[in-house]
């Protein structure tokens, strides 16, 4: 299936939230500047993400201190959850929201985390394969129908989750993934990919700079649409991304390349990586119109400490 462009919109990770007031603050704010969908982590560790409020109980509050701000995960970790009680959890919020919660879940991968709370750090082969039982799980429980499932990871008998969710026929699914396989699974089952860098079996994301060039990403939407087939068109691309609004576009580029320890690295490399936006404001949204032509992305998702800074970029864009 053709891919029909879709409309830009923008979602915002709350890393820097610690209490109540700035969970309903920075909704507030989020809502009030245009962007799409608030998001939390999910981790149990303060590194590398700092400290973080648990996901859902948070969304929920966050969902009921606004009225159009749609509130996601990015992403859950799948082995801290068993999918029944994930599938009341999601239901339940998307009630409370009103139909604004997505779904955003991942196969885990950090290491330390896992190792600190006593979860079996199992390869990631296992991993993904509880993954894709536990989506097969959660998508039956979401529907309304009642699910009876026996796999190698789980088993479910005859159960029905209560409530029904709103959005049907269930809520958007995010699948965060950077590997092949588990690209091929996001475009078999998910309502929305989010592209990331792949995780490594030592229990860290990544920081490779040929995982971010446009060969790499070009390779990544590859896999989506072989595991998509024609449903790929129906696929929402999504990105974290690494803005800097700033005159010099160029200096900007080495000084990014610099802290991450790119050595070598020209300007015009950093500046070509899908996930990178350096520049003047006018600068970037022509860039982000120019790689959803080339890529297909149209949901950028950016932390908060550059939600203020961004929110130009957010207004110029938003449902274009």
């Amino acid at each position: 299936m053709e891919r029909t462009q879709r409309h830009f919109r923008f979602g915002v990770v709350g890393e820097s939230i610690r209490s109540a007031k700035e969970l309903a603050d920075e909704a507030r704010v989020a809502e009030d500047l245009g962007y799409s969908t608030l998001l939390l982590r999910d981790h149990l560790v303060s590194e590398p993400f700092g400290d973080q409020l648990a996901p859902l109980v948070a969304l929920a509050a966050a969902a009921g201190s606004t009225s159009t701000l749609r509130v996601g995960t990015l992403v859950l970790a799948n082995d801290y959850r068993n999918p029944v009680m994930l599938a009341k959890e999601a239901a339940t919020l998307d009630v409370l929201s009103d139909g604004r919660f997505e779904l955003g879940l991942g196969a885990g991968w950090l290491r330390d985390e896992y190792v600190g709370a006593g979860i079996p750090f199992d390869a990631g082969g296992v991993r993904v394969s509880r993954l894709e039982e536990s989506i097969h799980v959660l998508k039956g429980l979401l529907s309304g129908s009642p699910v009876t499932y026996a796999g190698d990871h789980y088993s479910v008998t005859d159960m029905v989750t209560f409530p029904e969710p709103v959005q049907r026929p269930h809520p958007p699914l995010l699948i965060g993934a950077g590997s092949q396989r588990m690209l091929g699974i996001a475009g078999r089952e998910a309502d929305i990919v989010g592209i990331l860098p792949k995780a490594l079996p030592n229990g860290t994301i990544s920081e490779d700079q040929a995982e971010r060039t446009p060969e790499a990403t070009a390779q990544k939407i590859a896999w989506i649409r072989d595991g998509a087939g024609e449903r790929f068109g129906r696929i929402e691309l999504s990105m974290m991304i690494s803005p800097v609004i700033a005159d010099d576009h160029v200096g900007e580029a080495e000084r990014f390349a610099a802290q991450r320890g790119w050595d070598g690295s020209r300007p015009a490399e950093v500046l070509t990586m899908p996930s990178v936006f350096l520049g003047a404001v006018d600068r970037i949204v022509d860039e982000m119109q120019a790689r959803r032509d080339q890529y297909g992305f149209s949901y950028y998702v950016i932390s908060d400490r550059v939600m203020d800074a961004f929110a130009p970029v957010v207004e110029h864009l938003t449902g274009r």
